[in-house]
């Protein structure tokens, strides 16, 4: 709720302290696409001076997918000699959004910039500038952006991202860990930056860090976030695994993440994690002990049942036929996307920090219903 109301708040502050957002909400007088294209078409035509409904039907045309009309509309407005500031600022960050829809990227950012020079840090035009930013692959430029609209979480995350790519460029892992370390001094909850710290732990076989971090992380990230953290883990070491398979690390990481689950207040994700920790070093026994304290926190949670469903198989007295077909059934059934949006619903089988869709930042949830 806290958090909530403070993004609203934000949302709020920035609208009011722009001269781009208070006009991205106009209606067109019909509902219709066309026949509101139509509609301002003839209005324009009576009304050259109406920049207002121009810009709007820009923005129609653009909707539609016909990006070179749009971006006729804005290079003609711009063109004008006298046109005020204001909505000559506005042009140019609807031209650097069509340029971004064709995906003509650096002339988005050019039109963005020059927008930028009119309107100075405009809240609206930052958080585009942002965005393109971190399409184009250039996250330090990102996170910078992201600082100056006051907003650590996304500014957390392109400092991380931005550690990956300075590493991979430079090979000094220092001036990676360094922009990490900056990532959770300026977003302590960053369960995007304890990841990369926990798996970094885990790669160089440092298992004291490892419990240190793992703990740490767990503390620090919203309780919701917590499973982000094991399954991205998890993943991790899935990858390593099949290039080069050690059953030993995967044994130590597994306690350690099971000893770590264990001193926190129970939850039913937490446990089914260290279910699948054991599972993949093959400690089956403590891997079904893990899962029977899931489904006595939640005698419902699916992907438990499945877990035990598929390890009591070889036990279990049936014909060929019928384990086969059993066995289609539970590999169809695991494949369910597991993660959703709560925001909008978007399901994907992949841990997602930014909502594909609405752009939600930590919006992800662990589907525990199926009717989710």
């Amino acid at each position: 709720m806290v958090n909530w109301l403070h993004s609203l708040r934000r949302k709020l502050k920035e609208e009011q302290a722009s001269i781009i957002y208070p006009h991205e909400g106009f209606l067109p007088p019909s509902q219709d696409t066309f026949a509101a294209i139509g509609e301002l078409s003839r209005v324009v035509r009576n009304n050259p001076d109406a920049v207002e409904i121009y810009l709007a039907l820009g923005n129609l045309f653009r909707s539609q997918g016909e990006i070179e009309r749009a971006i006729q509309i804005r290079t003609n407005l711009i063109a004008r000699p006298h046109l005020e500031p204001q909505f000559k600022a506005r042009a140019w960050y609807e031209l650097g959004l069509d340029y971004k829809r064709a995906g003509i990227l650096d002339r988005a950012q050019a039109a963005l910039e020059q927008a930028h020079k009119i309107t100075g840090d405009d809240p609206a035009v930052m958080k585009e500038m942002a965005r393109l930013a971190a399409d184009s692959n250039n996250f330090s430029k990102a996170a910078q952006h992201y600082a100056l609209l006051d907003q650590p979480l996304p500014q957390a995350h392109y400092l991380v991202r931005a550690a990956r790519q300075e590493e991979e460029k430079s090979g000094d892992a220092r001036a990676g860990y360094k922009l990490i370390e900056k990532a959770l001094k300026v977003y302590p909850g960053s369960v995007e930056a304890w990841l990369e710290i926990v798996c970094r732990d885990y790669r160089h076989q440092n298992w004291t860090n490892l419990r240190f971090d793992l703990k740490s992380g767990l503390q620090n990230v919203e309780s919701q976030l917590r499973f982000v953290l094991l399954e991205g883990l998890f993943q991790f070491i899935a990858a390593r695994s099949a290039m080069d398979e050690n059953i030993k690390d995967q044994a130590e990481c597994s306690s350690i993440v099971a000893n770590t689950v264990a001193g926190l207040e129970q939850d039913m994700v937490l446990c089914y994690y260290c279910a699948i920790f054991m599972k993949q070093c093959g400690r089956y026994s403590r891997c079904l002990e893990w899962l029977e304290k899931t489904l006595v926190l939640s005698p419902d949670f699916w992907p438990a049942r499945l877990e035990i469903l598929e390890l009591s198989l070889d036990d279990q007295a049936m014909t060929e036929s019928f384990k086969t077909q059993l066995m289609f059934f539970t590999r169809r059934a695991k494949s369910v996307k597991r993660f959703v949006c709560q925001k909008c619903g978007l399901k994907r089988e992949q841990l997602f920090f930014n909502c594909p869709r609405c752009y939600s930042w930590h919006s992800i949830s662990f589907r525990t219903q199926l009717g989710e």
